[in-house]
């Protein structure tokens, strides 16, 4: 992860400075700004490999790939950009598409467009997901059928794939080399997974490239209920129209199993409950029934064999000892 700023250089220096670190770490593009003569912008870029993930920050950018600068240098690349704050325009062959906070738009290095953004000062504008067309795992055709075409990431497929890239932005100093194959993965099975909905072409898709993608919704689903008592198994597999037994095989290939999943992740939210400052005074069954337990006792139990230490007590512990408490998904 590496982090630039235009505040390294004098006022009237800024906006040429972003213009060449921009077209290294990019692409070359035709730019302007409002606030060309004094340019705040900062940039954020998680280099996954062949694939980059960058949060950027401005007040207001105009962006010009010309037909020209395609014939002088092409990547051959896709650019997802996700706008954060703020509202944006995307104009290709002479027409122009408006974009609000939340959306999505692909486009493709090798075609001609022009695009603004006016974003929040002093908040990511937005992020962009660059990677070579041959890594989406899907036909070239398919994903130009989205190309500068607004995608609503407020909620479904496409709400899981933008919650994961404020996700890799969020946490970008806590990855090492490692993770890097896993990260780059897992974005492009969302991305392939969000353009094939939007197309109704999941057929396209790979086996795996579905099953990542399914696993992902799944964990967002649990996420999102885990204080509703009635989520339960059958209710998950209900709600990705899938069989309990489907269900079970994609967590085993995780080591566990769907209620031994519901049970740690609850467990979790107890947890970081107990030793949330601010929730020193609600009652400890109160904490168990907010998450689900809606019987103390049982509650107790589970929490027990799970940390090692009842509730009561783990919530006096320092914070150090509660680290070291943390434990993975029980079977």
């Amino acid at each position: 992860m590496t982090e630039f700023t235009t505040e390294v250089v004098e006022a009237p220096e800024r906006f040429a400075l972003w213009e060449e670190t921009t077209s290294q770490s990019h692409m070359r593009n035709r730019l302007h700004s409002e606030d060309h003569e004094d340019f705040l912008a900062k940039m954020r870029v998680l280099d996954l490999g062949e694939l980059q993930v960058s949060a950027l920050a401005y007040s207001h950018l105009e962006i010009a790939r010309t037909a020209k600068l395609i014939r002088q240098s092409d990547p051959e690349v896709y650019l997802i950009n996700y706008l954060l704050s703020g509202e944006g325009i995307v104009s290709v062959d002479g027409s122009d598409t408006t974009l609000r906070t939340g959306d999505l738009a692909v486009l493709d290095s090798s075609r001609p467009y022009r695009g603004g953004v006016r974003a929040v000062p002093d908040r990511w504008s937005h992020v962009t997901v660059q990677f070579p067309r041959a890594l989406l795992p899907l036909p070239e055709k398919a994903a130009q059928g989205l190309f500068a075409v607004p995608v609503n990431g407020r909620h479904g497929m496409a709400g899981v794939f933008t919650r994961w890239l404020t996700h890799l932005n969020a946490r970008a100093t806590e990855f090492t080399p490692t993770d890097i194959p896993t990260l780059a993965s897992v974005t492009l099975d969302l991305l392939a997974s969000v353009i094939a909905r939007c197309l109704e072409a999941e057929e396209t898709l790979t086996p795996e490239t579905r099953k990542t993608a399914l696993r992902i919704q799944i964990n967002a689903f649990v996420e999102k209920h885990l204080a509703d008592p009635a989520m339960t198994p059958q209710a998950i597999a209900d709600a990705h129209h899938i069989s309990l037994r489907h269900l079970q095989q994609l967590l085993a290939a995780d080591g566990t199993s769907p209620a031994a999943w519901i049970r740690h992740r609850r467990l979790e939210r107890c947890r970081l409950d107990l030793v949330n400052p601010r929730l020193q005074a609600r009652p400890i069954q109160a904490i168990a029934a907010r998450w689900g337990f809606t019987d103390p006792a049982n509650f107790s139990r589970l929490f027990r064999a799970a940390y090692g230490i009842p509730p009561r007590d783990y919530r006096h512990l320092p914070a150090e000892a509660c680290a070291d408490l943390q434990h993975p998904c029980a079977d």
